[in-house]
């Protein structure tokens, strides 16, 4: 069986695992839709809160079990106080803020949307390295950049539009979710930024189960405040931890184990390509799994979104660089790719 595995191309798992990251939405959706189905004492014990803290704690006990050998002091002695406030920040925008808002999202709107609109953050990302950290960028990234972003404009733009067609409000009733959705886009574009500047030297491991584990204290206790000590009374469940360990094994274990495996023998522009294969995933996921059938404001804006993409990838295929050092790559990739269901 192993060798059959080493037989089999890295790219093959690049794009199951793009199918894995892509459905992430819609399940998470689909399980917090299970658990109001089977309610305690009129709670649901699949909430999303529920959800965002269990995942972390299956994604944290994963990733100690791929790298808490990584854990050794050698790996993390070295980091300066600056380092250290980076990998906080770091932690605290892409491991909690930044999956609370999109959960928040998933609750008010369509995992469709959530999806499309998410795709806010790799033209940040762009804008971002070019004022910030002086980066060179492609000029068909550039263009790509902005063709998505247009195509998230015109998603919101039309969507408000035909949904208040008959109100007074107009372009000003946009939706809660899709706002949420684009605040965590801003934090995960920043935590990018971030990373890129400050956290070269750290492990890929080491910063990997770090951010989870600081991003699900840090979670779990603004829940706490805002919303009571009785908030996670439901966290012990059978049927939280039953599906969560589904969930788990398959969106947490599964899909980064494959996705790793993948980026240890893929060039960077065919990691580049799979990851922008996941809005297209994350949209059929909606599909099947949720019955989302999308709206004509979401055919429009979201062909707009894609065209872009493949516009930035010829770009990122034009530039035909490849990162020297593998654990930069796999830290940037793991931050491009975005929300991941953890």
């Amino acid at each position: 069986m192993t060798n059959f595995f080493k037989r089999l191309p890295a790219s093959l798992f690049l794009w199951i695992a793009v199918i894995i990251f892509g459905a992430a939405n819609a399940i998470t959706k689909r399980l917090t839709e299970i658990g109001a189905e089977n309610l305690m004492d009129g709670r649901n014990p699949i909430s999303f809160c529920n959800v965002l803290f269990v995942g972390n704690v299956c994604a944290a006990l994963v990733l100690f079990l791929i790298y808490g050998r990584q854990l050794h002091p050698s790996n993390w002695k070295h980091l300066s106080q600056k380092d250290w406030l980076s990998l906080v920040g770091v932690s605290i925008l892409s491991g909690a803020l930044a999956p609370a808002l999109i959960f928040e999202a998933l609750a008010r709107t369509q995992a469709t949307n959530v999806v499309l609109i998410s795709r806010l953050e790799p033209p940040l990302v762009l804008a971002l390295s070019f004022f910030i950290l002086g980066e060179r960028v492609n000029f068909l990234q550039v263009v790509g950049a902005v063709v998505s972003f247009l195509g998230i404009c015109t998603i919101v733009i039309l969507q408000t539009l035909l949904e208040n067609m008959m109100s007074t409000e107009g372009f000003l009733a946009i939706g809660l979710g899709e706002i949420l959705t684009a605040i965590g886009a801003v934090g995960l574009a920043i935590a990018t930024i971030l990373s890129k500047k400050s956290l070269d030297n750290i492990s890929p491991g080491f910063y990997s189960l770090f951010r989870t584990v600081l991003g699900a204290i840090i979670f779990f206790i603004a829940a706490m405040l805002l919303y009571g000590p009785n908030h996670f009374s439901d966290i012990f469940s059978p049927l939280l931890w039953q599906w969560m360990l589904l969930y788990g094994a398959i969106i947490v274990a599964l899909g980064q184990s494959l996705w790793f495996i993948g980026l240890e023998g893929s060039p960077s522009s065919k990691i580049s390509l799979a990851g922008s294969f996941i809005p297209i995933s994350g949209i059929a996921a909606a599909f099947f799994v949720l019955g989302e059938v999308p709206t004509l404001a979401q055919y429009i804006g979201g062909s707009i979104v894609i065209l872009g993409i493949f516009i930035s990838q010829i770009g990122i295929r034009k530039e035909n660089q490849r990162l020297a050092n593998r654990e930069k790559l796999t830290k940037q990739m793991d931050n491009e790719v975005g929300f991941k269901g953890i």
